[in-house]
């Protein structure tokens, strides 16, 4: 049985190497990794339960969140929370709502970009969402985690790059039946709703919607800089109805 176990391990491992598109799993990897290990998935007995727990996720969500109100008082450990908070996640769905979406998106995007420049582009342009959030409600109190900005950055520099590739999204007002879109009509409703969503949004806890389209806007704009004309159709894995869990208020 344990040779079974390795030998599945190792095939996935030798997957993983030989993608096209490492970073992408990576960093799926480490925001797991860090949910996992952290307060905020309530499966770590150090944490404690009840009370106990309740109180450890928060010093956690301030420790390496994003606090507007402190962001821009000059000390050195608050400018590096808007990409520290790029690995944490407040809830399960928070945590497999993200991924999910950086899965679908990342991986032909990376693909295209190549590992390096993807990498700096991906916590780039979640630093500068996260930082253009905190700008906006520069009196904000409540910590600011998630990977959504820099998963948004991810979609509109897809919508760019692919913009006739078919995305198929399971639509709640449809029953959930699977259809198939291109993605410059997907993406473009998904970056209508939040824009939609920002203008109700209230400064409790909740979802930062404006990350969002800061996010969607650099993608969009850093690749119709950086690169030439779209590529032609392609498919794209199946994913739920355009819209990654947004950066939590926890």
């Amino acid at each position: 049985m344990i040779s079974k176990w390795s030998a599945s391990i190792g095939r996935v491992s030798g997957s993983i190497r030989g993608s096209s598109s490492p970073v992408t799993y990576a960093l799926i990897a480490l925001c797991c990794t860090v949910f996992l290990a952290g307060p905020a998935s309530g499966i770590g007995p150090a944490y404690g339960s009840g009370d106990d727990l309740l109180a450890a996720q928060r010093a956690y969500f301030r420790h390496w969140g994003v606090i507007p109100a402190e962001l821009f008082e000059g000390s050195p450990g608050s400018a590096l929370t808007p990409a520290t908070a790029l690995f944490v996640h407040g809830t399960w769905v928070h945590l497999l709502g993200n991924m999910l979406f950086l899965y679908v998106f990342g991986a032909m995007t990376e693909e295209r970009m190549g590992r390096v420049q993807f990498t700096l582009f991906y916590v780039g342009c979640g630093y500068l969402a996260l930082l253009g959030y905190a700008v906006a409600n520069a009196d904000s109190e409540q910590p600011l985690v998630g990977a959504s900005g820099a998963i948004s950055a991810v979609l509109g520099a897809f919508l760019y790059l692919f913009p006739r590739a078919r995305v198929t999204s399971l639509l709640p007002f449809l029953f959930f039946l699977p259809v198939r879109f291109p993605a410059w009509v997907v993406l473009p409703f998904w970056a209508a709703l939040q824009w939609l969503a920002a203008g109700r949004a209230s400064d409790g806890p909740g979802v930062a919607y404006l990350a969002h389209l800061i996010g969607f806007g650099l993608g969009f704009c850093y690749a119709s800089v950086r690169y030439g004309r779209p590529t032609g159709p392609t498919r794209v894995k199946t994913a739920p109805a355009p819209a990654p869990e947004g950066e939590n208020q926890p």
